[in-house]
């Protein structure tokens, strides 16, 4: 008889990933504490974000912490601009990619006016300038 250790990530009473290691779960569940505080964060922009969109754009900035920390620091993007994303393990990887050109299309028109709609965000109004 085998026995197997498996560290499980649970959230809200409901599991979420399953590792064979304490290391790669503690980092799972800080990557998880991360997202949860950008939604939280972003609840109080002064923009309209429905809660599932906040919760998958907590999620994609956590994913991807250290390009966020390059862009702070640098104001530049970081050199191979690839982004992670969850890939479903179920559907086969070209499959995947197909699905991920035909809708990237029409998705680019909505990510150019989130990011213009952020951008606009994060600016000092000229109001405050003048204060």
């Amino acid at each position: 008889m085998a026995v197997e250790i498996k560290y499980v990530v649970v959230r809200k009473g409901e599991e979420k990933m399953t590792f064979a290691s304490k290391k790669e779960a503690d980092a799972y569940d800080k990557m998880l504490d991360m997202a949860e505080v950008f939604s939280d964060w972003l609840s109080v922009a002064p923009l309209t974000i429905e809660e599932e969109q906040r919760e998958a754009l907590g999620m994609f900035l956590a994913e991807n912490k250290d390009a966020v920390q390059h862009i702070l620091r640098t104001s530049k993007l970081p050199e191979g601009t690839d982004v992670v994303s969850e890939v479903n393990e179920s559907a086969p990887l070209a499959e995947h990619h197909e699905e991920v050109a035909e809708s990237e299309e029409a998705d680019d028109a909505v990510e150019v006016e989130k990011a213009e709609v952020f951008a606009k965000a994060a600016r000092p109004s000229r109001a405050s300038k003048a204060a």
